[in-house]
C-alpha cells in the first residue's frame, strides 16, 4: 500500500539527488520511503550507496511503491514516462513535475484518473540546500497537496506559490538566474584580477559578496534600490562604480537576458 509520505523519484539526476538528500537530512523522510528509478544504473547505484533508498527496476514498479510521484526527467523524456504510469496512478497519489515547460494539462492529459499534479520550477542552487522554487497546482490539487509539494522543496530552500502562467518567467528567472550571477562572480573576480588582486583571493571575496548581498536583501525585505543607498556615499567609489555599469546598460542587458529565457522556456513547452 502507498501512503502520501512515500517517495518515488522516477529519474535520478542532480536535483532528483538534492531533493532526497533535502527531504533525508531534514528529516522529512527516511530512507526507506524513498523510491528511486533511473535508467542509468551508475545513478541508481550511487544513490542507494550514498542515501540508502530503495532502487526499483522500472517506472511502473514505483507507481506502486509511492504516494508523492516525483517527475526529475528531462523534458524530452516526459512523455515517454508518463505513457508508462499514466495508467496506473490512482487519485490518492500525488505528481509533482520539475520538467521545465511541460504544462500542467499535458501532464494531467496523459494521466487516465483525476490525480493531483504540481508543477515546480526549482533551480541548481537546491544541490546545496539554497534553492529557490516555484509550485504551480493543477485542477485536482488541494492546498494538501501544495503544502506536501512545498514541504518537499522547503528541504532543499525556499518554495512560493505562483500561478502556472508565471512559471516560464519564474524559468528565465530563478532558473535560469544561477547562470547569470555565475557570469557576474566571473566578472567582479576578472576586474579584481585586472587591476593585481590574486585570483584566489579575488574569487572568495566577490563569492561572498554575492552571497552577503542576498543574505541581506533576503533577512532585511529593504527594496533593492534602498539597500544600493546604503552602499552608495555621495562623490564615492560605489557611485563611480554604478555610472560605470548604468553607462553599459547593465540593467537593461539583465532584463533582456530574464525576457529571452522566458521566450525560450514559452517555445520548448510548445513543442
Amino acid at each position: 500500500m502507498t501512503t502520501i509520505g512515500d517517495f518515488g523519484f522516477s529519474g535520478g539526476g542532480n536535483m532528483g539527488e538534492a531533493l532526497i538528500r533535502g527531504l533525508l537530512q531534514s528529516g522529512r523522510a527516511k530512507p526507506k520511503s524513498i523510491f528511486v528509478f533511473d535508467p542509468a544504473p551508475s545513478r541508481t547505484e550511487h544513490l542507494q550507496k550514498t542515501y540508502g533508498v530503495t532502487l526499483v527496476e522500472n517506472n511502473q514498479t514505483l507507481v506502486s511503491k509511492a504516494g508523492v510521484i516525483v517527475l526529475a526527467v528531462k523534458p524530452q523524456n516526459v512523455d515517454e514516462v508518463l505513457r508508462e504510469i499514466g495508467g496506473g496512478l490512482k487519485e490518492d497519489q500525488l505528481v509533482v513535475s520539475i520538467a521545465a515547460g511541460v504544462t500542467l494539462a499535458r501532464i494531467q492529459g496523459a494521466i487516465a484518473a483525476q490525480v493531483p499534479v504540481i508543477r515546480v520550477m526549482p533551480n541548481t542552487p537546491a544541490l546545496v540546500l539554497s534553492g529557490a522554487a516555484a509550485l504551480a497546482k493543477g485542477k485536482y490539487a488541494g492546498a494538501e497537496h501544495l503544502a506536501v509539494a512545498r514541504n518537499m522543496f522547503e528541504s532543499v530552500g525556499l518554495a512560493v506559490e505562483v500561478e502556472e502562467k508565471y512559471l516560464d518567467v519564474v524559468t528565465g528567472l530563478s532558473g535560469s538566474g544561477p547562470a547569470y550571477i555565475f557570469v557576474l562572480l566571473e566578472a567582479l573576480t576578472d576586474g579584481a584580477v585586472r587591476l593585481g588582486l590574486p585570483r584566489d583571493q579575488a574569487r572568495l571575496l566577490a563569492a561572498q559578496t554575492i552571497l552577503g548581498a542576498a543574505k541581506l536583501a533576503l533577512e532585511t525585505g529593504d527594496h533593492p534600490g534602498r539597500l544600493k543607498d546604503m552602499v552608495t556615499s555621495p562623490g564615492g567609489t560605489t557611485a563611480a562604480g554604478l555610472y560605470a555599469l548604468e553607462r553599459g546598460g547593465f540593467r537593461g542587458l539583465v532584463m533582456e537576458a530574464v525576457a529571452a529565457a522566458t521566450l525560450r522556456c514559452q517555445e520548448l513547452g510548445a513543442k
